[in-house]
Parts: structure tokens; C-alpha cells; sequence
């Protein structure tokens, strides 16, 4: 599968809420980490998505939001991966921010290069990717 989206992360659906109209799908990924994903009930169906099924977790970068410092904040999203800021790569506008994953997997980011500067980041430094579950793409593979 070749994507446009710069984070895929392949798991099993190891929790499926269903819904009138939109399913909640929890998708344990490398290191045993979740990425919880909502989709509609008719796309769950379609895909065959169960719990043990295989899937496709996809993210775009521009989705992703950084945040230098959390200690103590709290989040609608219902995503947030914590790590080690491993790559900053200034552009014209905007930044690519790429986070190492304790547990395993990296995760990117862009954001303006005005939140980059605000947010002192620099390589080796923690940081954490949230986003909110509305964000996530569900694949299946074949």
C-alpha cells in the first residue's frame, strides 16, 4: 500500500464500540501502544473490521499537533504519543518535526515555523503528537 499520509502504523482492532452512526475502533500498534480511531459504522461493515482483525492505522503529518511541554494539560484528542524529538527540518513556511517512539515507530509532524520556534524544540528533547481520533484513516490490508 502506497499513501500520501506519512504515519501508518499496522496493528490488530483489539476494541470495537459500534454505533448508530459512527464506530469507535481501538488498533494496538508496535510496542503495544493504541491509536483509537473513529469511522462510520457502514466503513466498519465494509472493511470487515472485528477485534483481532488486521488494519491500517493512517495519519497525515499536518494532522498531528506538537506539544513541547504537557505536564499537567489535558487534551480533547484522544491520541498522544510521547517521545524524543529525533529530526527538525526547517522549510519556507513550515517545519517537519519528526518524534522517536519509546515502544518502537516514529511519528511526523508538520506544523508552521512559527509553532516550531515557539516551541523551543530541539533534537533529544521530549515531545509528544496528539491527534484526535476523527483524524485517523482505517485501512485493511487485501
Amino acid at each position: 500500500m502506497k499513501t500520501s499520509a506519512r504515519n501508518q502504523f499496522l496493528g490488530k482492532v483489539s476494541k470495537l464500540t459500534t454505533g448508530a452512526v459512527n464506530d469507535e475502533l481501538e488498533l494496538e500498534v508496535i510496542g503495544g501502544q493504541k491509536i483509537v480511531a473513529i469511522i462510520t459504522h457502514e466503513s466498519t461493515g465494509s472493511l470487515g473490521l472485528k477485534v483481532g482483525a488486521d488494519a491500517f492505522a493512517l495519519i497525515k503529518a499536518s494532522s498531528i499537533i506538537i506539544v513541547a511541554d504537557d505536564e499537567g494539560a489535558k487534551f480533547s484528542a484522544r491520541n498522544r504519543f510521547a517521545g524524543t524529538v529525533s529530526k527538525i527540518q526547517p522549510g519556507a513556511v513550515n517545519t517537519e518535526i519528526v518524534i522517536n517512539l519509546p515502544k518502537g515507530g516514529v511519528i511526523a509532524s508538520i506544523i508552521t515555523n512559527e509553532s516550531a520556534n515557539s516551541l523551543g524544540l530541539a533534537v533529544g528533547s521530549p515531545a509528544s503528537a496528539i491527534f484526535k481520533a476523527s483524524s485517523v484513516i482505517v485501512a485493511t490490508p487485501r
